[in-house]
């Protein structure tokens, strides 16, 4: 824990989380790219513990709009509030706090860091709240690589990343969780496992979810399953669309 002790002490510390209950909406939310419209009158709230599902075509904006709440891009019109506060009216360093304080993003591409242990990539969100370090490894070993703390990204499976990544995401305990395909690069056993523990995780502390997938197995984990098309999402939760993406 010693490496960890030093990375705290070169970062800066955030404020302390709130305890009030959690609220995301997304309002008339708009994003082009040049002349190649993205997403057009995107409306989505998600309550204080929902779980919900996105899916939908590749290339019509899922990711997209995880990187707009996430406050890692701008919508052209629309807001995004998180817990009443528009990040999308933010500048740089207030979307970043915020994203720190709040969120937890699994990234399809990982982002893990290089330089870094597993152990302390995992622990990066907690240093960055200045939160006691112990869920590292609480997290290191939930995702199956309790014996690997010592190592560092480059000696993984892509398999493995995207658990480091999970772990990650989920140790500071955030209060809305993105996720980018979170279960695209691991077997059909690992996938569920890794499901039911961002479920259980997501449950004890009454936090809110989005999970971006292609799989209907993993959709089907949610309390609510929305399909996003060009003409923005629609809620197919039992619906016979939704079962034949099965």
């Amino acid at each position: 824990m010693c490496r960890l002790a030093t990375l705290c002490a070169l970062l800066h510390p955030a404020s302390a989380m709130s305890e009030s209950p959690f609220s995301l909406q997304c309002i008339s939310l708009n994003k082009a790219y040049g002349q190649r419209h993205v997403l057009k009158n995107v409306e989505l709230s998600v309550a204080s513990g929902e779980y919900v599902a996105i899916m939908g075509d590749s290339g019509v904006g899922k990711s997209s709009l995880l990187n707009l709440i996430a406050g890692l891009d701008k919508p052209n019109s629309g807001k995004i509030c998180i817990d009443g506060v528009d990040i999308s009216a933010l500048n740089d360093e207030a979307a970043t706090l915020l994203r720190r304080e709040k969120c937890g993003f699994i990234f399809q591409a990982f982002h893990l860091l290089p330089h870094l242990t597993l152990l302390q990539n995992i622990a990066l969100p907690l240093v960055l709240n200045h939160l006691p370090l112990g869920r590292a490894q609480q997290l290191l070993s939930a995702v199956g690589l309790q014996d690997r703390g010592d190592d560092f990204p480059r000696q993984l499976s892509g398999g493995e990343m995207q658990r480091i990544a999970i772990a990650r995401a989920l140790v500071h305990q955030p209060r809305l969780l993105l996720a980018d395909e979170p279960t695209g690069n691991l077997d059909p056993d690992t996938a569920q496992d890794i499901l039911q523990l961002l479920k259980r995780e997501i449950r004890a502390t009454n936090a809110s979810a989005i999970l971006v997938t292609h799989s209907a197995l993993a959709a089907a984990t949610a309390d609510r399953v929305l399909l996003l098309s060009r003409d923005g999402l629609t809620d197919i939760t039992g619906n016979k669309e939704f079962a034949s993406c099965k």
